[in-house]
């Protein structure tokens, strides 16, 4: 019968790390029948959070790619409809697919924040020359061009991605900017203390930094960009811009196939996304009402979903994940995990180390034994101890100063 065994076709519609990752676990578990995966991108599927450093030359492009294991690769194929119904796959040439499990791992793209100047044209269309996104190796070997002749960069956002890209771009030469809407940078991630001392560490890396800066404009001239604005501030000359806004799910393939959407493809603990033999991993699924927009989620999901569809273990179920923060660039460095606003619930108990001397910070968030959040800034010794212990839910023995100073790293389970 079509559909089974060695006959059957599964189409995995994205070639990011999500797809990368059911591919690769599905052949390895000895799934049976063709994995065919489409990717809209002329790359072969590559970790993205690696960017910033393929933009230093710290490594080469070829040497972020991902395993696919045994599947087969299209580049360059751009999926532009889906029929549920009849398991048919339209892709942007007019090339119909046939399937019988369709994984969607659509991604998710570069907020573009509604500024103006921000399009040639004043009402969509083109980025004003000089302003960039960073989500592709594409976009990655254009700034890399434009930041060669740069005079200065300013980056729009200071989360992960800004605060990485605008350490890049300071490497390179470039005078850089980071202007965030918020008063901290990476205000999800970190808290006030930890903000503070990363805008420290960059400002000794040359980055200067603008934070509660929210809804700047673009000055441009002749379909460039020439300067930025923050709201209520002076005007920051420039020649070259990054938005690092954020992403937002992928979803208009699912919609237009009459899949459920709220903010991403609605996916239940199967990963089934509201149609027969349709399933959705990465940052375009939403689960119990969370997209999470991070790596180890999207693993997570994919691992999951290669034991379910290979027949290692059918039954299996995401519940969720728990996922942690991490940056390590060019100096800086820093890892959160978990609950670090110890006023968001009763009961519990902080501990904080701060080393000004190695600039660094490390905080623990504790209820009774067990860890509810950690953040270490500067230095990760302890690291992978802390995140075991976390994940795990163990209780920790001794006291827990040892986790922080690294002079007796155990954690063990009850």
């Amino acid at each position: 019968m079509a559909g089974a065994g060695a006959d059957r076709r599964i189409a995995v519609v994205g070639g990011g790390m999500a797809a990368a990752r059911f591919v690769e676990r599905y052949t390895a578990l000895g799934g049976p029948g063709t994995v065919t995966v489409y990717a809209a991108e002329a790359h072969a599927p590559y970790n993205r959070v690696l960017l910033a450093d393929v933009l230093i030359g710290r490594y080469a492009a070829e040497a972020i790619a991902l395993p696919l294991g045994s599947a087969r690769l299209r580049t360059g194929c751009e999926a532009v409809a889906v029929d549920p119904a009849a398991r048919k796959l339209v892709l942007a040439d007019g090339t119909v697919e046939a399937w019988d499990e369709l994984v969607l791992a659509t991604g998710a793209e570069p907020v573009l924040p509604a500024i103006p100047g921000l399009y040639r044209s004043g009402d969509g269309g083109d980025l004003t020359g000089g302003v960039h996104t960073l989500r592709s190796l594409d976009d990655c070997a254009r700034l890399a061009e434009q930041a060669r002749t740069a005079r200065r960069a300013v980056v729009v956002g200071g989360g992960v991605l800004g605060v990485s890209t605008a350490r890049a771009l300071a490497a390179l030469g470039v005078r850089t900017a980071v202007v965030h809407r918020s008063a901290q940078l990476v205000s999800r991630q970190l808290d006030a203390r930890a903000g503070e001392m990363l805008r420290e560490r960059l400002a000794a890396l040359g980055v200067e930094v603008r934070c509660g800066s929210p809804a700047p404009a673009l000055a441009t001239e002749s379909g460039r960009v020439i300067g930025v604005r923050p709201a209520g501030g002076p005007l920051l000359d420039c020649d070259l811009v990054v938005l690092a806004c954020g992403t937002r799910p992928s979803t208009t393939l699912a919609k237009a196939a009459g899949l459920p959407v709220a903010t991403g493809v609605l996916v239940d603990d199967r990963l089934a996304a509201g149609a027969p033999h349709v399933h959705a991993i990465g940052d375009c699924a939403e689960h119990r009402g969370t997209v999470h927009g991070l790596a180890a989620p999207a693993w997570d999901q994919a691992d999951v979903l290669a034991r379910r569809l290979s027949g290692a273990a059918p039954r299996a179920r995401y519940t969720g994940s728990r996922p942690s923060s991490r940056l390590s660039t060019g100096g800086l460095e820093y890892a959160a995990f978990g609950a670090v606003d110890e006023t968001l619930g009763e009961g519990l108990d902080v501990l904080r180390l701060t080393d000004a001397t190695r600039g660094s910070y490390k905080k623990l968030v504790l209820r009774g034994d067990r860890l509810v959040g950690a953040i270490l800034l500067g230095d990760l010794t302890g690291l992978d101890v802390l995140t075991d212990a976390w994940e795990r839910d163990d209780p920790l023995t001794g006291h827990p100063l040892h986790l922080l100073t690294a002079a007796l790293p155990a954690a063990t389970a009850a």
